[in-house]
């Protein structure tokens, strides 16, 4: 993936991600707490580090730009909510009735964020930003997400 740009990047690890969400509803389909617990600590740990290093790139990139800085304020919030509800969960008990509605809720909110970069954010990002620039950003994301993989398990 030489000419790999930004966006492509993100949703790489988008569709990770939902990969990862699938395999958990499996989990729980077949009642398989010990998987379920493995694949949602490795969710726990992509998720914080694609967002740390999405926001380091990307949204930093966006901020200063006056017609994307909305778009870039609202994700950075929606990072924050998802940030929430993976503390919310870590305080419940694992797999408990709790802890399955407040997942279902984190889900939702998760899919629904990643809809929306990818069908809204995206598409006027790369109206504004130039292919140089996004494949420098795709070059920056690729050295500053292991940084925060490394972070996000030490802290787990």
């Amino acid at each position: 993936m030489a000419d790999a740009n930004i966006f492509d990047r993100l949703k790489q690890d988008h569709d990770a991600h939902r990969q990862l969400f699938a395999k958990m509803a499996e989990a729980m389909r077949e009642k398989d707490d010990e998987r379920l617990e493995k694949l949602f600590d490795q969710f726990k740990v992509e998720v914080t580090a694609h967002a740390a290093a999405e926001e380091e790139t990307l949204y930093a990139t966006m901020l200063a730009q006056p017609d994307l800085r909305e778009d870039a304020q609202h994700s950075v919030s929606e990072h924050k909510e998802i940030d929430d509800y993976l503390e919310e969960l870590d305080g419940l008990k694992f797999n408990g009735d709790a802890w399955r509605r407040t997942f279902d809720q984190l889900k939702k909110r998760y899919l629904h964020h990643i809809d929306e970069e990818e069908e809204e954010m995206f598409p006027a990002a790369t109206k504004e930003l130039s292919k140089a620039k996004e494949e420098e950003l795709a070059k920056l994301f690729a050295k500053r997400k292991p940084a925060e993989l490394a972070r996000a398990e030490a802290e787990d």
